[in-house]
């Protein structure tokens, strides 16, 4: 069972699927502190914008998702004594939407390459995060940033119904 549980999960290094980014019919974000508290925030600015889109359909899976790819990247990426630099936050929520599409990304510092752990084992406390992302969002991965940005995209897609 270890061996296809693992590549059922192998991480995409790959920018978003094709979404034409003018096609976008709504977008937020929020950055968030390195403590822990920035989870329960995540949570709170996702039901808060995921309301004012009225999605309701995959609302928890989104929840979910948002904060493990939250702590994963508080747990993972971020050093306890990293400062941001330039007062920039070190980890930042972003949630875009397209007509049948709704892409929850988080960026941080971290060139880390995001690895899922062997998931056999669910009796662990950590190690699931990216386990509970493969099984939730419809297709996950992850990109560095360009430029002169420091660091990584993870992002999650959830189909979402088309409405009316």
């Amino acid at each position: 069972m270890g061996t296809n549980g693992s590549t059922m999960l192998k991480p995409l290094r790959q920018g978003l699927p094709p979404l034409d980014p003018a096609a976008v019919s709504d977008a937020a974000s929020c950055a968030l502190p390195a403590r822990y508290e920035a989870v329960r925030e995540a949570r709170r600015f996702t039901r808060d914008t995921l309301g004012q889109w009225d999605i309701g359909d995959r609302f928890d899976d989104v929840c979910l998702v948002v904060s493990e790819l939250v702590t994963n990247a508080l747990r993972h990426a971020v050093p306890a004594d990293i400062r941001p630099a330039d007062g920039l936050p070190s980890v930042r929520l972003h949630l875009m939407r397209w007509s049948e599409r709704l892409v929850c990304a988080v960026r941080d510092p971290s060139h880390e390459t995001p690895v899922p752990r062997d998931s056999d084992d669910f009796s662990a406390e950590s190690g699931r995060g990216l386990f509970l992302v493969d099984s939730f969002a419809d297709s996950w991965g992850w990109h560095p940033l360009a430029g002169t940005l420091q660091g990584k995209v993870v992002w999650a897609l959830f189909r979402m119904p088309a409405a009316g």
